[in-house]
Parts: structure tokens; sequence; C-alpha cells
């Protein structure tokens, strides 16, 4: 969502801090905010000149025309103020449609003041620049400011300046007061699009001799110019409008679509409702919630959401989870019903985000049948056939009442039978095995007739196509725009965008979304493929394998857009994958190749000041841009963006408020276009772009059949408001509203259904009718090539088998969580299981002990060094001063790791462990090694001996004895080192045999392991990883040492070499 509204508070904070004007500021951040839980000494003490000063008091929750509702309160000192809060604090009041309580209060300054010391000045935004409005006369009875303000277009990329201000919007304004003004009305236009505003309204401003004072304010800012304008916002509270609350679930989903690339939207309407939707698609989530609200569910609407995107099934799990917890809060005596809908998607794999959808109704099936939820689902798309077996078979095991459609069904037909406006057909059940969910079910599950009493079809037959292009009286005289009107002021623009010889180039490492470009040209037979390179920064040029039908071809993937365009003279058009941050500079350099005449931007979320300067370079040099926030367009026979479907030509021009390419531009196209002979353009609430339509028919521009429907005809029944889709739509008047749009494209002669549900009806009227008269003349479809199915689809629709290469038992990365054996890493780090728990969970899937989990951390500190002699070390640093890098030093003197050095800790266990389960004396033990010429390992050392023992050893002995529940192997060890002392001093237990002997020990009597699984793990060398891991420890400090005191190449001196040759080789 954009343009979003602040608080008026926020607004002010933000003026008062960041405003560049000689104009005298007063009051300046003398804002007190109060609530029902405010401390007032704690208030008084941050903001004292509420003591002394005369005081304004007035809500601060988004309400229009406050002054007028009685709501605010002036010159009172604070007692006064507190009197007054006792009636209005948290009381419920209701204005218009909406009922809310007044829980949020400013507290500002009184300002005495002459009436003709108020001023009304007001910014906002539209698609040429940015409008300033200004007039002398301001306050609560300002009157219809549209049509009495001056007013001043500032152009993008433009300045304003003092001398235009004066010359253009101060005219009515005394002479001592311009000055002022002007430097003030610069000042908080440079501070509007600095801070990236979308729309500022200051009512009154009041100028008196001692300066500018800021009465009230109403503003909103680009809320996706976050990650530009983050610094100077610092963390912004978007308040909801008066009469809805902010729940905190609504912020947890916000949260989810902040860390995804998926688009995740909740807002809640009526918690108490009985009809809740999980819409996939932002256009789809608008229609469902029309639907409902035309068949008379508006007051039963619990939410307005989507989630879209190709969302995970860990994340949809969360989106579906969040909704099923709020649905089954509260019972209703109806009942409640869960609408699962969406239409055809373009590549989220519908199974696996069914798979998280049906996670949580099996977590929540307790409460669904308690609150007696029923649910129906409706979707198609890929793997929708999978996706709609699993959620059918969910209803089966749960007995929740789930009736699932797919694409046979009409995407809304499952409102109606939710809401009891049509029957629910009886389906036969299916059978759950793969032949079944791969065919195509259509003939068994015909879509159930209509209940209406009146329908397009019904009351249009009678009337001709050409009849129905006659603009009637009353059409409302909409000026065109600028852009709209772009052959006249703009670069002249290709009027074909594509053909079957288009070309093109993709900026992103979007694989799969070219894959599915390729196989469009193959199908359309195209002797090559459209896509002839991609763009991606982020590594060097390289070639990317894809499928051209059965074949693999290599395409190029280059570094830099230079040599990608130099070396594809014949590119013309751009499909811009980048991210939101970076879609901007890539688009802006792409506009600098003249061969490029189309770019399709698909990211959402770019600021709305960077749009319009995309805009702007656009249509100076004659690019067509569709999007942002675009899914792509196509031509069938000839190109395809991303994941479309058309029929001549379609085009998403995307889904933010300036598009770069508009509905009126591409319908003139169309208009223009001998093959065009009828016209469907989909709109949505806000802007005012399809009134040029209706001025094109009006005035005869446009004289093919247009059939037009604007989603979004629920806003008008809602209490307060909701922004709709991924960018947030919303109306901003009366005539940005789906409603008045859509009357107005009636009236002008467009074909208007009377809702979503009869869009279908009319299109396919409009075409028999146009066939009739031999205007359009059916082609014969031609059996297309058939496209290999990829390997990953076959076998996610169990059409085949293959062993997997790798298995894995002790992690799994795939979900939203880390899991280690089985444990969320959160629960991990709750448990604070630290680097003992973590190796149990890892090495022995098994949470040990925590005694056990200490000695495993103590045993990797005391192996973690000794000393830069050891073999192990002194590799390491000759590597070091050798000019290699960190892995390759560690690894030379992990190299070193074998039975004579620190290998053995496993050596140490099997031999001990063998002897002792054999039965032998520890005497006998030691005469067998001596007679069979075998060292003992874990048995002598270099230094340390029985008069000066090793302190590591001593540390871990002491742990033990007091917290293993046993010791055998320890004590038999013990025993045997006894024996070997008494023949030399320095044959002890060394720190490796007795770790291997321990851990022995451990394993054995934990009680977490089998005798069987114990000797296993001694057998497979996990012993011997102990000693790896800790001593990697210490390798790795060396290497950081030697580097640290930048030590030379290593050169061993030749006078600790001894050179013997072999007499006969010597001169």
């Amino acid at each position: 969502m954009s343009a979003k509204a602040i608080s008026e508070q926020t607004g002010k904070e933000f003026l008062y801090k960041y405003i560049c004007t000689t104009a005298a500021m007063q009051n300046r951040f003398c804002c007190a905010t109060v609530t029902a839980d405010t401390d007032w000494d704690r208030l008084t003490q941050d903001h004292p000149w509420l003591l002394t000063e005369r005081l304004v008091v007035k809500p601060d929750q988004l309400i229009k025309r406050r002054g007028k509702l009685g709501l605010v309160a002036v010159d009172l000192n604070l007692e006064g103020v507190q009197e007054w809060l006792k009636s209005n604090l948290m009381t419920e009041i209701t204005i218009g449609k909406a009922k809310g309580i007044l829980k949020n209060f400013l507290i500002e300054p009184f300002v005495p003041h002459l009436q003709e010391e108020e001023f009304y000045v007001c910014v906002y935004t539209s698609r040429e620049g940015s409008h300033v409005l200004f007039h002398h006369e301001g306050g609560v009875d300002v009157g219809d400011v549209d049509t009495k303000a001056q007013r001043l277009l500032v152009g993008i990329d433009e300045k304003l300046t003092e001398d235009m201000v004066t010359q253009q919007l101060l005219v009515h304004v005394t002479d001592e007061k311009k000055e002022v003004l002007a430097s003030f009305i610069v000042g908080l236009f440079n501070l509007y699009e600095d801070l990236y505003f979308t729309y500022l309204e200051i009512n009154p401003l009041v100028v008196t001799k001692e300066g500018v004072y800021i009465l009230d304010m109403a503003a909103k800012i680009d809320a996706t110019a976050d990650y530009i304008c983050k610094p100077k916002w610092g963390d912004v509270v978007f308040p909801p409008p008066f009469g809805r609350e902010a729940y905190p679930e609504e912020a947890y989903i916000a949260d989810l679509d902040a860390k995804s690339g998926a688009s995740l939207k909740l807002t809640l309407l009526n918690p108490r409702g009985r009809i809740w939707t999980m819409v996939a698609g932002g256009g789809a989530s608008v229609v469902y919630s029309d639907t409902i609200c035309d068949l008379g569910g508006v007051d039963e609407l619990a939410n307005y959401g989507e989630y879209s995107g190709a969302p995970s099934e860990q994340q949809t799990y969360d989106y579906a989870k969040t909704i099923l917890s709020l649905m089954t809060n509260e019972k209703h005596p109806d009942g409640k019903v869960l609408i699962i809908g969406g239409s055809i998607a373009n590549f989220t794999n519908v199974a696996a985000t069914f798979k998280g959808i049906v996670r949580a109704i099996k977590d929540y099936q307790g409460p669904l049948k308690e609150h007696e939820v029923t649910i129906f689902v409706r979707r198609g798309g890929p793997n929708y056939q999978e996706g709609l077996r699993v959620m059918g078979e969910v209803g089966k095991t749960t007995g929740i009442p789930i009736h699932v459609f797919g694409t046979e069904t009409h995407m809304t037909a499952i409102v109606g039978m939710a809401l009891g406006h049509r029957p629910i057909p009886n389906q036969p059940p299916v059978a759950a095995h793969t032949a079944n969910f791969l065919l195509n079910t259509s003939a068994s599950a015909a879509t159930p007739a209509r209940t209406r009493n009146t329908s397009f079809c019904e009351h249009k037959l009678s009337t001709s196509v050409t009849d129905g292009m006659t603009p009637t009286a009353g059409v409302p005289r909409v000026t065109w725009s600028a852009t709209a009107m772009f052959n006249a002021v703009v670069k002249a623009k290709a009027t074909t965008l594509f053909s079957r010889q288009t070309k093109a180039i993709v900026w992103g490492m979007q694989t799969r979304a070219v894959q599915g470009m390729m196989d469009f040209d193959y199908v359309c037979s195209r002797e090559e493929p459209s896509v002839v390179a991609m763009i991606y920064p982020f590594t060097g040029d390289h070639k990317q394998k894809f499928y051209w039908g059965h074949k693999e071809i290599l395409l190029p993937v280059y570094k830099n857009m230079a040599d990608a365009m130099k070396k594809h003279p014949d590119v013309d058009v751009l499909i811009n994958f980048a991210s939101l941050r970076s879609a901007f500079d890539s688009t802006m350099e792409t506009m600098q190749y003249p061969q490029i005449h189309t770019i399709a931007i698909i990211a959402e979320g770019i600021p709305e000041a960077l749009t319009r300067k995309l805009i702007k370079t656009s249509d100076e040099k004659g690019v067509t841009i569709i999007g942002p926030a675009t899914v792509g367009g196509i031509k069938p026979g000839c190109f395809k963006i991303g994941n479309t479907d058309g029929v001549f030509e379609g085009v998403a021009i995307g889904g933010d408020r300036f598009p770069g390419s508009t509905f009126m531009e591409h319908v003139l196209r169309y208009q223009d276009t001998p093959g065009v002979k009828m016209i469907v353009v989909l709109g949505e609430i806000g802007g005012t772009e399809e009134y040029n339509i209706c001025q094109g028919i009006a005035d005869g521009r446009i004289t093919k059949p247009v059939v037009c429907w604007c989603i979004g005809t629920c806003a008008t029944m809602f209490s307060s408001e909701v922004q709709f889709g991924h960018a947030g739509a919303c109306a901003n008047q009366a005539s940005e509203t789906a409603v008045a749009k859509n009357q107005a494209l009636r009236e002008a002669g467009a074909f208007v259904p009377n809702s979503f549900d009869e869009l279908g009806d009319v299109i396919k009227f409009v075409y028999d009718d146009l066939v009739a008269k031999g205007i359009i003349v059916p082609a014969q479809e031609v059996p297309p090539p058939t496209v290999p199915m990829d390997y990953s689809w076959a076998r996610e629709l169990g059409l085949i088998r293959k062993p997997a290469s790798f298995m894995t038992s002790i992690c799994d990365e795939r979900g939203q969580e880390l899991i280690y054996a089985g444990m969320p890493i959160t629960e991990v780090f709750k448990e604070e299981m630290g680097l003992g728990g973590v190796l149990g969970l890892l090495w022995f899937q098994r949470r040990l002990p925590r005694y056990a989990c200490h000695f495993i951390e103590m045993c990797l500190m005391v192996t973690a060094d000794h000393g830069p002699a050891v073999s192990g070390a002194h590799n390491t640093i000759v590597c070091a001063r050798a000019g290699k890098d960190l892995v390759s030093s560690l690894t030379s003197g992990l190299l070193t790791i074998g039975d004579r050095f620190g290998g053995a800790l496993d050596a140490a266990a099997k031999q001990f462990s063998k002897a002792f389960d054999s039965g032998l004396l520890p005497m006998e033990f030691v005469n067998k090694m001596k007679k069979d010429g075998v060292l003992i390992m874990g048995i002598g050392h270099r230094v340390k001996s029985i008069n000066n023992p090793d302190m590591r050893v001593q540390i871990l002995k002491d742990f033990v004895k007091q917290h293993f529940p046993s010791t055998q192997l320890l004590d038999y060890a013990l025993e045997v080192e006894k024996i070997t002392t008494s023949k030399k001093p320095n044959l002890i237990l060394n720190v490796d045999g007795f770790i291997g002997v321990a851990f022995v020990d451990l394993l054995r009597t934990c009680g977490g392991f089998t005798r069987d699984e114990a000797d296993e793990f001694v057998e497979i060398g996990t012993l011997n990883g102990i000693f790896v891991l800790g001593r990697s420890i210490g390798f790795i400090g060396h290497y950081l040492d030697q580097k640290r005191l930048k030590q030379g190449l290593y050169r061993h001196p030749w006078d600790d070499i001894s050179y013997v040759l072999p007499e006969h080789m010597s001169m």
C-alpha cells in the first residue's frame, strides 16, 4: 500500500523538524498526546508549557471536519482540558457510517488571531506533478477550495520558487504577508517532496506578526518510500481509519508481509462477522469482497485480505492460522463460513499453499467444528488438482464440511453457495489417486445456474453492439489528462508492442518466468525464442540453461546492461524483474538505449515519486512502460511477458496509482489496430483514468465496443476506508469510487455488467454479436505442439518417482523456521541448550541431559589448542604464512589429524571398550598389547607425567566423577594407567584417551542410547569429531594470529635439517 494517512502529530513533527524556511515557525514541537493511560504528572514534566499556556484539545484519529463536529475545544487552561476530556475521552461516537471510540487526543497551545490571518494551503500529487493550492481565507468555513483556491502545478523534477508562489498563488494576499507566506510555501513544498508526502493540507495556516502557526494539518505519505526515508521518518505508526480498531493480528500479518517476497494482507472489518475470506490474489480479493457485499453480506463480512505472490507453505500456514484463530474467538448463532477463493494462479504452486492451509485446518479442527464453520474452496492454477484433492481429504478426515471446486466453477460462484443464494452441487467423490486428479473434471461439476432476478443478457439482448456504443446524454465531461492525449504532447510511441519477431532481454535471474515465456514461444511455433539474453549484475558473464521444447539451449547472462544491448541490437523489449529498490535505476538505465521501445516493470512498491519520473522520461523518449506492479502482457502467437494470458493482446498496466502507461493509451492503440474488434477493460477503485475512456467514447475517438468493469464496488458500503489490492487502491473522492466510474462508463455507452459475476456474460454477448455480424470471423484452432512437463512438476503431481540422491535426518531448512532433529531453532534458544545441546541434536539426534551437554562443551574447550608446536597448528601456521586463505590453512592443519595426532579418541575408545567388554583384566590388557606390538592409544604424553599431571584431564575427571551415573570404562582405564605409569611416569591417560573412554561411559549410561547405538557412534568416528571441532578453534586462532602479526613466508632453516644423501650420489 502506498499513500497512507499519518496522525496530525506525526505530520507536524516531520514539518517542525525538517522544514527549511525563513518564516518564523511558532510553537515548534508543542504537541502533547493524551490517551486513557496518560500520566498527567509525567506529561506536564515533559511539556511544561501545558501549565502556563491557554490550550486547544482535539482528537487525533484521522477525523475530518472536527470543528464542525464539535470535537475541538479552544482557549482552555489545563484543568479545563482535563474536564473536557472527562466527557469525551473513551466515548463512542458516530461520524457518517463510522462508529468509533475517541481514544487519542492532541493538546496544543491556543493561538489568538484574527479571521483575516487565516489561510488555506494544500499540496497533492497527480500523474503530471505536484499541485499546490492556496486560498487567502482559511478555517472551518473555507468551503469548496477546489473551485475557490489559486492553484499551481509543479512539474516532475521542477523546482518551486518564491516568485512563482507570489505571482500565481498570493494574488489576494496583502503585501506585508507575501514574503513570509512565499518562503513558507516553498519550504513546505520542498519538505513534501523530500519526505515523500502524497498529500498535505494545512487549514488554517495562521500568519501573525510573530510568525507562522500550523493549527490543523492532515497528511499522507508514500509508505513504499520507507527504505529511502527511514532515517528521517523513523518508525512511523500508521493509525487505522476512524471506526476501525488496530488489531495485533493485522500487525503480525504486516510483519510477515514485510519479511516475505510474497504479498500478505489483512484488514479486520468486523471480528464478530460470520463471513471470513482467505483469497489468493490482490484483484481476486477485491472481487470476492464485491460479490459478498453485492449479495447482502456487507454487515457480516469479517475481514478483507489476500495472500499471493507464491508464498511458501509455512507462510500460508501462518496466514491461515491467524484467520482461523480470529474466526473461532466468538460463536455466531448461524455458524460461520470461510471462503478460500482465487482465480487461476499464474505461477503459485496451489498444492504447496493449500498444504499450509490444510495444516492450519488440522490444528484448528476442534474450534472449527465447535463454531460450526463451513468452508468453500475454489481455485485454479499450477498443480491445483492436487491442492483441491488434499483440501477435500482434510474435510473427510476432520469432519469439517469443506466444499471444493476447480476451474469448472465460476470464480465467485462459491460466494452465492456460502450465503445460501445458490445450491451447492452434489459432486461425486473423486478417488484419491493420480489418474483422477490429473484429469479435467469439468464434465462432472457444472457451474450452478444463477439465481439473480435479472442479468445483463436478459436486458441487453435486444440491443446490438453498435447501438450499445452510442453515447447517451448527460455523460460527465472529463478533461483528458496530458498523458492520455499522448499523441499530441509526447514523443510518438510504438503502436505495436509485440510481434512474432519481438526479442526481449530479462533483467534479473527469473529462470521460471523465462522458461514460461520460452514454452509459450514454442507452443506458438515461433522459429526462435523471444528471450535472447538476461542481465544479472551480481555475477559475471555466463550462460544459463533453458529448454526449447525438448532441446536444451544456453542463454547468455550479462553483468552489464551495455554489453547486453551492444551484442543484441535487435532487442526492443526489456522485462525488468529488479526489486523495488533497484527497479527505478535499472529502468532509467534501460531508457538510455534507443533500441528499447517497451519496458515491463514487475516490482510492486516503487515509490510514486520515482514512478512519475519514469513516466516523464518514458514520454520524452517514446518508450511504453507496462507496470510497475504488473504481471505482464501477452500477444497470442507472438510474445508473452511473465505469466499472463489473453486473446488478441492483453496488458496488465499494473496496480500502482500511477501506472507507466494508462488505460487510454492502450485503448487508443487497440482502437487504431485493425485486428482488434472489441476491447475489454478491467479497472478498479481509485483514480480517474476510466473517465478518459468515457470521454473518448463520447467524442467518437473510440468506436469499437468496450466492455468495462471497475472492481471495488464494496468500498462505498464499508463504514471506514479500506485500501484494496497490492497497491492499496482507495477512492480519494466520490468520483473515484468504482460505483461512480461504472455508472459513468455505462452512461457513456460502454458495456458494463451489473456485477463482476456477469462480466463473462457481457463479453460473450458482445463477441457473439460481432460474430453474427461477420465483424469477427472465428479462426480455426491449430493444435499446438506439446511442451514436455518439467521433471519437478511431474514429481509434484505424482506422475513419476525417483530415489532421492541424498537422505538427511538431522536438519530441515525448508520451512519458515530452521529445524534441528525435529526441534525448531527458536526452541533451541528458548531452552538455552547451548553448543553442547546443538551438537547432541545434530550428531546424535537426541536431547542429551544437561550434564552431557556441559561435558561436550568442556571437551571442546580443553581440545581447542595445544600450542604452535604440534603438527596441526604448525601446518596451519606454515600455510597461513604462505599467503593462503583461512579455509586452506585450516584444512592443512586438519589433514594431520590421525592416530598419532588427535585421532586417538576413537582408537582409545575402541581399544579400551574391546578389552573391558572381553573381560580382560587391566594387566592382561597391557600384556596382550605389548605381546602384539601395538601401542595403547590414549596412553602417554610427551611432557606431562604422573608427577606433572595434565590439568585438562584433572578438570574433566572431577566433572565426570561428580555427574556421570556410571564410569566403568573410565575406572578400567585408570587401572591401566597405574600399570603403565609404574613402568614409565609419562605413560599417563592423556586427554585424548580420557575423552574417549569417558564418552563411551556417557553414551552407554546416560539413558538415551541402546548399547548397539552407543557402539555404532564410536565405530563411525564420532569421538574424533570432538577433537576436530575443538582443535579447529585453535587452528583458526593461529591463522588469525599469523595474519595479524604480518608474518612472512616461512622457510625452514638449513641447520635444522640433516642432509643424508646416498654416498654414490655425492660429488
